[in-house]
Formats: C-alpha cells, structure tokens, sequence
C-alpha cells in the first residue's frame, strides 16, 4: 500500500536528519585539526546546533503553516541540502558555525512536517506504530550512520562524511516529490493563536515530560564513554560494542514505544518511569559490577525512548480536536522540548562531576525520575489515553 512506501521515506527522513545533527560528534577530533582549533571551541557546533533547533523549531513551523505543507517541506529539504553541503565545503570555523545554523534551522521543522504527514496518510490503527519508527529512524542514524561517519572521516575526510549526508538527500527528496500528499487539510489563522495550544494544561504537562525524560537520559549519555571505561572498568576495544548495543536498545524503546501509545499511552507510561527511576537507583548501586551495569543501562535506553509516539499522538489529537489552526506546531513539540532536556541533561550532567564521582551520576538520574513520576501521573489523570480525544479533520479554511 502506499501509505507504507510513504512511512519508508519518512523514516529515511530522520534517519537523514539524525545524521546530520549526530554525526558531527565523531568527527569533531578530525574537523577541529583540519581548521587547527581547539576541540572546546568546536564542541560549540553540538551546543550551536541544539539551540538554533529549539527556537526555529516552532517559528518556522507557525509561520510555514500559511502554505500547502508539501512545498513547505520539499522547500526545507532543499535549504537542508544547501545548509549540510556547505558544512562539506567549509574552510573554517565560522563557515561550518554558519553551515550548522543553517540545517539546524530547518532540521526541526522538517521532522515536525513529517509527523503531521504521518498523522494524515497512515491508517488510524497504524499511526503509532509509523510514529515509533520514523523516531527510530534517528536511533538506527547513531548505531549505523555515526559509526559509518567516523570510518569514512578516517580513511578518507570528515568532508566526505557530509558529502554522503548530501548525496542521500538526493534520492530522498526525489521520492517526497513522488509520494508526499497534496491536499493535507490545514487551518490558516494568525501567528499568534497558532500559539495558544501551548496554554492547555495537558500539553504542558507532557511538554515538561519530554524535558524530564531527555534530561535524565543525558545525565549518564553526556558521559557514556568515561562511565563505561573509567567507571565501570571496560576496555575500548568493548566501548564500541557497548555503544551499539545501546542504539540498538534506542531502537527497540522506540518500538515499545508504538506498542504502549496503542495500549494504554499515558496510564502505561506511567509504570514505565517508576521502573526507569529504580533502576537509576539499582545504577547507582551496581557500578563497579560492569555487566550487571551494562543490562541496567541497556534497560534504561528502553525506558527513555518510551514516551514519543504517546506524546506525539497525544499532542496532534488535542490539536486536532480543539486546536486546529495549532497542528503544525503541535507535530514540533516533541523535537523542541527534547533538545531542551538534552541541554539541561547535559548541563546537570557537567555540574554534578564538579563536585561529586562520576559514579554518582545514577542518582542524579532517580532526581529526574522522581519529577517525571509525578509529572506523568498528573498527566494520566488528565488525558487518560487518545481515545479520549474525539477526532475531527478540520475542513481547510481562510481567517
């Protein structure tokens, strides 16, 4: 059916995106010696990259809602192709700084389009499902694309590593230009209202979930390669395996996570923090025996891809529901608010070493696991699962 020829690309999609914003970390060490400046100075881009995302996110998303969605996202991955074929012709730092602004300003947008196109050419029963692999797209970007990125910028360039990016987007975007829909219904109003989606009071809730969940997770991922050979005392020749295993656990939460969206959502999630949360706990205990540290880690990869086909879905029925002219914007939540818990994950991650062992990271972790139990218990209380959300597809209109 052409709905799954559709999912494919989608997930060929992010699986594009993840790429570009992931790849540029394992080849920082390469790009920082060809410019011949310092790795902390080059470790801004991944900052840069990060906060562009968050604050375009949402503008370009509102303000492109005024246009017939399918040029609106063909458009944007034209601008990515200019912006990640520049990172690849780069001769300096602030030509790559400007190459990164560039595809980070529309990378979000692009995947919240994706998501709304999702939302209107999968069958309903299939939604979740479709959702959880178009995010597993970007877990399958760091167990094989990163990896890919870093051999080819060793045995040939860092360069060559985007020129592949590029030359993917090619048959991509030929393929939107084939199979995206034309006719998507949309509601065209003023910028400001697009906005008041971000008022209800379930939103918020499940806005401050994503935070707590990706904050969590990037309190032991900042650090992932220390904890693993310092810490829990593997060697290197295990740390790359580890690192696999791991996206392949990513992978896996993100299926789980089309499962529990489609039985039970909100009400399920909720048990699946309290388990993230123990095992924190159990984390912060059983360090320095490696394996058992390992299945626990692994175990924790699972529980932070859990949330995004709930929210996900959760967002676009209550936007399709009651606020309509808010679609758009609704399919860009999940993408903005996750880079903001990676960024303050990251920061209590870089505090918390300052002043305390590396070793104590877990418990770091059981303080977010704790805010998001009550934060995803407020909210099942709130919106029991989709179902409660009755579905109506706006007719397109003029305001």
């Amino acid at each position: 059916m052409k709905y799954r020829l559709q999912a494919l690309v989608f997930v060929f999609v992010a699986f594009m995106l993840g790429c570009n914003e992931y790849m540029i970390v394992g080849v920082l060490p390469d790009v920082a010696r060809d410019f011949h400046e310092p790795l902390s100075k080059l470790g801004l881009l991944v900052t840069i990259f990060a906060l562009v995302y968050a604050i375009c996110t949402p503008i370009i998303t509102s303000v492109a809602s005024r246009w017939p969605r399918h040029r609106v996202l063909l458009s944007l991955i034209g601008i990515f192709l200019v912006g990640n074929s520049w990172s690849a012709l780069a001769t300096g730092y602030w030509s790559m700084f400007i190459s990164r602004v560039i595809t980070a300003s529309v990378a979000g947008a692009i995947i919240s389009l994706v998501m709304v196109m999702v939302n209107f050419t999968a069958p309903r029963h299939r939604r979740a499902s479709i959702v959880s692999w178009v995010f597993a797209g970007f877990s399958i970007a760091s167990i094989i694309g990163i990896p890919i990125g870093t051999i080819v910028s060793h045995l040939f360039s860092w360069r060559e590593s985007f020129w592949m990016i590029s030359l993917l987007t090619i048959p991509v975007f030929a393929a939107l230009l084939w199979l995206l829909p034309r006719d998507t219904p949309q509601v065209r109003s003023r910028f400001k209202k697009q906005f008041t989606l971000l008022r209800d009071q379930r939103v918020i809730l499940g806005t401050s979930l994503i935070v707590l969940v990706c904050a969590s997770d990037y309190t032991i991922y900042t650090y992932i390669r220390p904890l693993v050979t310092n810490v829990m005392g593997f060697s290197y020749a295990w740390l790359n395996w580890i690192l696999f295993g791991m996206g392949v656990f990513f992978i896996i939460g993100n299926k789980f996570g089309g499962y529990i969206a489609d039985h039970g959502g909100m009400l399920t999630l909720r048990w699946i923090y309290i388990v993230m949360t123990l095992l924190y706990l159990a984390l912060g205990i059983t360090f320095q025996y490696k394996w058992i540290a390992a299945l626990i880690i692994g175990l924790l990869c699972i529980s932070f891809c859990c949330y995004g086909s709930s929210t996900q879905l959760m967002f676009m029925d209550i936007a399709e529901s009651e606020y309509p002219a808010s679609l758009d914007l609704a399919s860009s939540l999940n993408a903005i608010f996750a880079n903001i818990g990676i960024s303050l994950g990251s920061f209590t991650a870089s505090e918390a070493v300052q002043f305390t062992k590396m070793s104590n990271l877990g418990y770091i972790g059981v303080v977010y696991g704790l805010l998001t139990i009550v934060v995803v218990f407020t909210l099942a209380n709130k919106y029991q699962s989709k179902n409660n959300v009755h579905i109506h597809l706006p007719e397109q209109k003029a305001e």
